[in-house]
């Protein structure tokens, strides 16, 4: 048994089973979450909760809070964006998730979301986490970007140590030296992640490579692999995005990216051909 992660740790082949709303995490197939990086309006919101139904996806994502790099950037709309993305995601049948940036945003946030994510940024704020775990609905735990994958785990353990079994972890990538990706896509990290845990993992390649170019390549090569899911940051108008536009994509693009993850799962999922000699 490990002396680190106890509750954590893998013990059987047997993946944990994650639910959120109706977005379930886990039970072997590829969940995709969709929605733009800032809440920006109600006709934005509801046109990413939308275009995310509509090609298939199963959760819909949305800042209300973003903890920006620059404090001169857009910081989101705040508490309002809340029961924006709350509609949206009623009206499209959709669950959602909101990052919480602050202990005392918890209630307000638990009030209107299906999934609270813990962000890069806040992946060791204890006493995140433990607000975030009392809530009782399932945490979305991001990978810092200088956090080893024991780092991580034992981050999921301070919420699983608070009795919410709950938890998604997310490999969103790690910092690196090389100015052409915003960060380093870890899938080798994230497929070690799936043999030391029993919690779903999923890949957030918008974040991992911050270039709109990459996010379904990245997407694909997670579904192939074997992880349990992504969370793509989609926008109606991508270039008129108020945070993170270089990395986000269209409504059509995330269409035929969720198309095509439904192609390779089904390629994996099809029995093996006997081979003739």
């Amino acid at each position: 048994m490990s002396a680190t992660y106890r509750l954590a740790q893998r013990l059987s082949d047997t993946t944990s089973i994650v639910r959120a709303g109706a977005a379930t995490f886990g039970d072997g197939g590829f969940t995709l979450v969709g929605g733009p990086c800032a809440i920006e309006s109600a006709s934005q919101i509801r046109l990413a909760a939308e275009g995310v139904r509509d090609a298939g996806g199963a959760m819909l994502r949305g800042g209300a809070y973003k903890p920006r790099t620059s404090p001169y950037d857009f910081q989101g709309v705040g508490d309002e964006g809340l029961p924006l993305i709350a509609e949206a995601g009623a009206r499209t049948g959709l669950p959602v998730v909101v990052e919480a940036l602050a202990v005392d945003q918890m209630p307000l946030v638990a009030a209107y979301v299906d999934m609270i994510q813990i962000g890069a940024r806040n992946m060791q704020n204890v006493p995140l986490l433990r607000a975030a775990a009392a809530t009782g609905l399932p945490i979305l735990l991001k990978r810092g970007p200088s956090a080893t994958l024991d780092e991580l785990l034992l981050a999921a353990e301070y919420v699983l140590l608070e009795g919410n079994p709950r938890v998604v972890l997310c490999e969103r990538g790690i910092r690196g030296f090389d100015k052409h990706t915003r960060n380093v896509c870890d899938l080798g990290g994230a497929l070690r992640l799936r043999e030391l845990t029993h919690l779903p993992v999923i890949l957030d390649p918008s974040h991992a490579s911050g270039r709109r170019s990459l996010v379904e390549p990245l997407t694909l090569a997670a579904a192939a692999a074997g992880l349990d899911g992504a969370i793509v940051e989609v926008h109606p108008q991508p270039e008129r995005a108020l945070s993170d536009a270089d990395q986000a994509i269209d409504l059509a693009d995330f269409a035929r990216l969720a198309a095509r993850v439904r192609a390779v799962r089904e390629v994996l999922e099809a029995p093996a051909l006997a081979v003739v000699t």
